[in-house]
C-alpha cells in the first residue's frame, strides 16, 4: 500500500521538461528586456561616475590631481610610443566633464545612445591609456553597445519624450 501511495505520488510529479519551462518563464518574467536595459545602463554609468567625481574640487573646478595625470602618468600606448596626452588640461578638462555628464544622461535614460556612444568612445581612450585592464574595458565596450544597439527601454525619458511626440502627431 505504501509502494502504491509513492507510485501515485510521483506519477503526479511534474516532468522536469515542464519544471525547466516554468523556470524559464519565471527568469524570462525577471529579465525583461527593459529591466536588463536599465540595469546596463546603470552597471556602465556607475565606474565613469565615480572616476569623474574625483577630478572635480568644485563646479567647474578641475583637481590639480586630475590635470597632473593627464600631464605625467597618463600615456597613450600607440604604436611607437607610449606618448604623452596633447593639451593635458583640456583633456583632463573634457574626461571629467564626460565622467559626469554621460552617466547622468544614462541613468536618466535621456540621449542614451548618444551617452553610451560617448562612454564607448572613453573606453577606447581608456584602453589606449591601459591596455593591461582590457578585461574590464571590454566589458564597458560590451554594456555600451548594447545600450546603443537596443536603446534605453521603456525606464527612460527617452522613452516618455518618444511616446509624447507620438501622442503629439497623433493629435495634429
Amino acid at each position: 500500500m505504501i509502494s502504491e501511495q509513492r507510485i501515485a505520488t510521483a506519477g503526479n510529479l511534474p516532468s522536469p521538461g515542464a519544471l525547466l519551462d516554468k523556470a524559464n518563464h519565471l527568469i524570462e518574467r525577471l529579465a525583461t528586456p527593459s529591466m536588463v536595459q536599465l540595469v546596463l545602463r546603470l552597471a556602465l554609468a556607475v565606474p565613469f561616475w565615480r572616476s569623474g567625481i574625483l577630478k572635480w574640487n568644485g563646479f567647474f573646478k578641475l583637481s590639480d590631481v586630475a590635470v597632473t595625470l593627464f600631464s605625467d602618468e597618463f600615456m597613450l600606448h600607440l604604436p611607437g610610443g607610449p606618448y604623452h596626452y596633447p593639451v593635458p588640461t583640456a583633456m583632463a578638462f573634457m574626461s571629467g566633464c564626460g565622467e559626469i555628464l554621460f552617466p547622468v544622461l544614462l541613468v536618466l535614460g535621456l540621449g542614451t545612445r548618444f551617452a553610451a556612444l560617448g562612454l564607448l568612445v572613453m573606453t577606447v581612450i581608456v584602453e589606449l591609456t591601459v591596455p593591461d585592464g582590457w578585461p574590464v574595458h571590454i566589458t564597458w565596450a560590451a554594456m555600451a553597445l548594447g545600450i546603443m544597439a537596443y536603446g534605453p527601454g521603456l525606464f527612460s525619458l527617452d522613452h516618455l519624450v518618444c511616446r509624447a511626440r507620438q501622442v503629439a502627431a497623433r493629435l495634429q
